[in-house]
């Protein structure tokens, strides 16, 4: 456990929403979301990881509460949004449009989008489809789903420079369906026998954590992501390419060229390596990336944390 004085040093003082509720979508969907912050402010969305991560008080904490109009929201299947782990009616193209739903419902014009990892893939996603609606974006650790940036965490890349937890990772799947370890976990994560969901939830979800820190700091959030959500939701997801054609978000990034953005990379991560955020740094030529050394994935290091506090300060003017 770390002293307090070493813990998220950056972020704004906790905060309560001051008006939250469910958003009834399509396929029996409830969206759960939040508004905090200042009510007259500049609107600002924040997008979790996964997908089937869920939003986290602290996550609140990334804006100026007295600058922003900050919008948090758990995405189909995960955190207080019901049903819990479904992966029925549950795409990009749906969360995407459920951004849009939740825009229209709030009364915002335009907003900000903050996103981190899974959460960069549907800020950005979002953005090429309604780039009029978007003021500004500021993305973590970016990931745009090509197969390549699959291939490095669940087939060789990841497990050349962890291969124990590799080794602990593949240990629930027979040798002769380790060719495809999503689609054999995704059997196991849907199939009938609730015990075995259960363990490759947690085999799934601990090989991903071994991966997030370069520091042993804890991530930004009281509690990890429901395992089952997650574990189900992302296979789901991975197995279908996260419904994106190969090469989507950077083919399309000249779409969203005239958005301000600010990318924050961490140097040494190893679950989204620099070379994708790299790629669409040079795809949006305005854009401006920060790659923080001594870093990994996760929100909660210190230099990730602190660059992304710089840049919504950045922007709460603008």
């Amino acid at each position: 456990m770390l002293p307090a004085s070493a813990r998220l040093p950056d972020l704004y003082p906790p905060i309560e929403p001051h008006n939250s509720g469910w958003m009834e979508r399509d396929g029996g969907h409830r969206i759960y979301w939040e508004v905090c912050g200042n009510p007259n402010g500049k609107p600002a969305v924040f997008l979790h990881g996964g997908p089937g991560g869920a939003c986290h008080a602290d996550h609140r904490r990334l804006f100026d509460p007295d600058a922003y109009r900050i919008i948090l929201f758990d995405q189909r299947g995960c955190g207080r949004s019901q049903p819990h782990a479904t992966i029925a009616h549950n795409t990009t193209q749906h969360l995407v449009g459920d951004m849009e739903a939740l825009r229209e419902m709030l009364g915002v014009r335009r907003w900000l989008v903050l996103g981190g990892s899974w959460g960069s893939t549907l800020a950005l996603a979002y953005a090429q489809a309604y780039p009029d609606c978007v003021s500004a974006m500021i993305l973590r650790g970016v990931f745009t789903g090509r197969r390549c940036e699959l291939d490095w965490l669940y087939r060789e890349g990841a497990s050349v420079l962890y291969p124990d937890a590799w080794e602990r990772f593949v240990a629930p799947i027979p040798e002769d369906e380790r060719d495809d370890l999503v689609r054999a976990y995704y059997r196991r994560l849907t199939g009938p026998d609730i015990s075995l969901r259960f363990d490759c939830a947690r085999s799934w979800c601990a090989w991903e954590s071994e991966l997030l820190t370069v520091m042993p700091r804890g991530r930004i959030g009281s509690a990890a992501a429901d395992e089952m959500a997650l574990a189900r939701i992302e296979a789901h997801y991975f197995i279908n390419d996260s419904f994106l054609r190969e090469g989507q978000i950077l083919d399309g990034a000249a779409s969203i060229a005239g958005i301000p953005c600010v990318i924050v990379q961490g140097r040494h991560d190893v679950v989204t390596p620099p070379r994708t955020a790299w790629a669409l740094h040079k795809a949006l030529p305005g854009s401006q990336i920060h790659l923080v050394p001594g870093a990994g994935h996760a929100t909660g290091e210190p230099g990730i944390l602190s660059r992304l506090v710089q840049a919504t300060d950045r922007f709460a003017d603008v």
